[in-house]
């Protein structure tokens, strides 16, 4: 046995632990709850200089996993970590992996697919999995999340294919507990070896083509092929996990039991569960009952065989599902077990269970009470636990809803002027404050936050009818949570990527309505909310919605981080900031590359009109959104992006944020502009006012940035500055031309 030490950790923080005794060459990532802290270690390991893992912030899990399989081919090791919809919103790019035979380590914190959106652990994420070609192994505690990633990137290598190492979401991603780990990487990395000799696009002396174009007298015989390496798998898994065994002193099986030898009833479940049922087991064992529990530590290839070794001499079988294959009579895992008792000609009543989704928790009394139920009663083989009635009662009315006469009061018009041009007439902050507000005060939105400043300064200066849609986020999350709303108007929410075309679609819905008589004239305004990190994964809808000209407002709240995942690095973070993906340290100095510029890229997009927006600048954000609404009934789409405070992650005081963002725009960090059919105005010049700071004034203010004024720093300031100067210019010499 190697040597060992003691650590109290969680499932994600030993999964870094691991990834970073093996030393990956490359990790791609977009983070997830609950797998970010994955990532976040990892990163913060990174700044401590402890590792030399390549970790590349995607702008979704989609191009993570593109990143992954890159990299895989160029014949190193890589590494991810993802969840729930991340998980799916990469499936295209898992059988690519597979079917090319590329092995790599992808971990999965276990989290129910969305909608509605949740964020707790079920398994009806990893169950999508099934048909990708990938070994996926399940941990039901944190000791076995660290031991599988060991194991796991050895399999993978052993037959070429991807692995998978899940594990419940919130349960032992997040749940410390006492746990083992080599004390020495080197051991570690022994262990797995070096890298096994493989295709590799790198070596150009013997170069080679990935990915062939394939019909089918041999598209079969790829996939029969992966079919063998998965038969190879489950032959190489007990080798390896005696090997393990022989390292570390603790022993692997691909099937778990407990007191199942003679239990004439046993019950099954996947990952942390099983521990639930070890308890409950030992109850009924108290009450007579001859019970035992059993459970999988490999779905993919699924070990039959040894599970029905396991479990033949039950009478009963009682199997729990996280997740349902809804219409099915069963989730994936019944629905295989079914298949293998069928096949082994085995009489055993199965009674199946959906439980726990959306991170409910599954107590072990209910485990005893349902064995007992099972066993002494003739009840229906399919069926919900935990589910509660639903009462036909009338839910009250928190808002009256608002009509136009309600908000169509002038305060602010967009008219055409003599030469044709949109002029905004109105918009006087006092007058403005009797629109009805659209977003109520009753929301969960931490102190000092700008979002709901940002949304109802917008809405102050849009009139008439309006259809709200958020992408998930921060805004999303404080003002909807069920059964309660925030919204006085219409509201929808979609994902991140898929936010613009959905709004797109829906627009269009109403027009033709509208042409069908089906809903009477009248106009409504479609505007779509995105912010924390959403014009990163979402960026492609936009520009979908911009180049089709789609008649809708998007106004993106820029907060600069993934803040509702808890400040992860967006590419909309400022260069320099620390964040929990881009940490300080004696090899990192926080982000070290610059904040996009959605602004100009929605503009070259073909956007109509594209404003530039801030709270500290209230009476030009009013007339903006009047502009704004005008241009999308008129013209087609818009785009509006706000500077919108955190004060929890910029780390910064709620009271003083409009000098904060005052001061974004006095350096140029953030100008106020705005681009009106391709033609571009200035709305405020900090130079001609005597107004212009250096940006390490601004990056002062806030603790995020605050490390930046300290003299090692000092050539990332002058970056800084020089990346503001140049687009200031730039910005400067399109406003003084009508074709820039």
């Amino acid at each position: 046995m190697k040597k060992q030490i003691s650590l109290y950790e969680s499932g994600n923080e030993l999964a870094a632990m691991a990834a970073k005794q093996i030393n990956y060459h490359v990790m791609g990532y977009y983070p997830i709850t609950p797998s970010t802290q994955i990532a976040e270690n990892l990163d913060l390991m990174k700044a401590q200089g402890l590792h030399d893992i390549s970790l590349i912030a995607a702008e979704g899990e989609h191009s993570a996993a593109g990143i992954c399989y890159g990299a895989s081919t160029g014949g190193g090791r890589v590494f991810n970590a993802t969840s729930a919809n991340g998980l799916l919103y990469a499936l295209e790019q898992l059988p690519v992996q597979s079917g090319t035979r590329f092995p790599m380590v992808m971990n999965v914190a276990c989290r129910t697919v969305s909608g509605p959106l949740s964020i707790k652990g079920d398994h009806s994420d990893i169950m999508m999995m099934l048909n990708c070609g990938w070994i996926i192994l399940f941990a039901n505690s944190v000791q076995m999340v660290y031991d599988y990633n060991l194991i796991g990137l050895k399999l993978a290598e052993a037959v070429n294919l991807p692995v998978a190492v899940a594990f419940d979401g919130f349960f032992t991603s997040h749940q410390k507990r006492r746990c083992m780990i080599f004390a020495d990487d080197q051991d570690v990395q022994d262990y797995v070896g070096p890298v096994r000799k493989r295709t590799d696009i790198l070596d150009t002396e013997h170069p080679v083509t990935i990915g062939s174009y394939m019909n089918e007298p041999d598209l079969i015989n790829n996939k029969y092929q992966l079919h063998e390496a998965m038969e190879q798998a489950l032959n190489e898994i007990e080798p390896l996990f005696e090997e393990f065994e022989e390292l570390s002193g603790r022993p692997q099986h691909r099937v778990e039991t407990y007191r199942a030898e003679d239990a004439a009833v046993v019950i099954f479940a996947l990952g942390s569960t099983f521990h639930t049922l070890k308890e409950a087991v030992d109850q009924l064992r108290k009450e007579g009952i001859e019970a035992g529990a059993a459970t999988l530590t490999m779905i993919r290839p699924f070990p039959k065989a040894k599970l029905i070794e396991k479990i033949a001499h039950a009478q009963t079988l009682i199997i729990l599902d996280r997740q349902d294959s809804y219409g099915a009579q069963g989730g994936n895992m019944s629905l295989e077990i079914r298949a293998a008792l069928q096949e082994a000609k085995l009489d055993c009543e199965v009674y199946t269970r959906i439980y726990g989704l959306g991170g409910k928790n599954f107590y072990y009394e209910e485990a005893v009470k349902l064995v007992k139920e099972c066993v002494g009663q003739d009840l229906p083989k399919f069926d919900y636990l935990q589910i509660s009635e639903g009462q036909p009662v009338q839910e009250p009315e928190y808002f009256k809803p608002l009509s136009v006469g309600d908000t169509e009061l002038g305060f602010t018009r967009c008219v055409l002027n003599e030469q044709g041009r949109p002029q905004v007439q109105g918009g006087q902050i006092a007058a403005t404050t009797a629109m009805p507000k659209r977003l109520a005060p009753g929301h969960g939105a931490c102190p000092g936050c700008g979002i709901p400043v940002n949304v109802n300064l917008l809405l102050r200066g849009i009139e008439g009818l309006v259809v709200l849609l958020f992408q998930t986020g921060c805004g999303m999350v404080v003002t909807t949570s069920y059964p309660k709303t925030s919204f006085k108007v219409p509201y929808l929410h979609n994902l991140f990527q898929n936010g613009a075309a959905t709004v797109a679609g829906l627009a269009e819905m109403f027009h033709q309505r509208q042409k069908r008589g089906e809903l009477p004239q009248g106009e409504i305004t479609f505007i779509m909310i995105s912010g924390d990190g959403g014009m990163d994964i979402g960026l492609g809808s936009a520009i979908g919605a911009a180049l089709r000209n789609d008649a809708f407002i998007l106004m993106e709240y820029d907060n600069g981080g993934y803040m509702n995942t808890g400040y992860q690095l967006s590419y909309s973070t400022p260069m320099g900031a620390r964040s929990s993906t881009s940490h300080i340290g004696k090899t990192q100095y926080g982000k070290t590359f610059v904040n996009k510029d959605t602004p100009q890229i929605m503009a070259a997009a073909g956007a109509q009109y594209v404003a530039t927006v801030a709270e500290s600048q209230p009476v030009d954000f009013l007339k903006k959104a009047a502009k704004a609404q005008y241009y999308a009934k008129n013209k087609g789409f818009v785009y509006l992006k706000a500077l919108s405070a955190c004060p929890l992650n910029w780390v910064d005081v709620p009271s003083q944020e409009r000098k904060v963002i005052q001061a974004a725009v006095d350096c140029g960090y953030f100008p106020l502009y705005e681009i009106e059919e391709g033609v571009t105005t200035i709305n405020y010049n900090p130079e001609k006012t005597g107004k212009q700071i250096p940006a390490i004034d601004w990056l002062k203010m806030m603790g995020r940035t605050r490390h930046l004024g300290k003299p090692e720093y000092a050539e990332v300031v002058d970056h800084i500055q020089k990346e503001i100067d140049k687009r200031w210019i730039r910005l400067k010499a399109r406003a003084e031309s009508e074709v820039l």
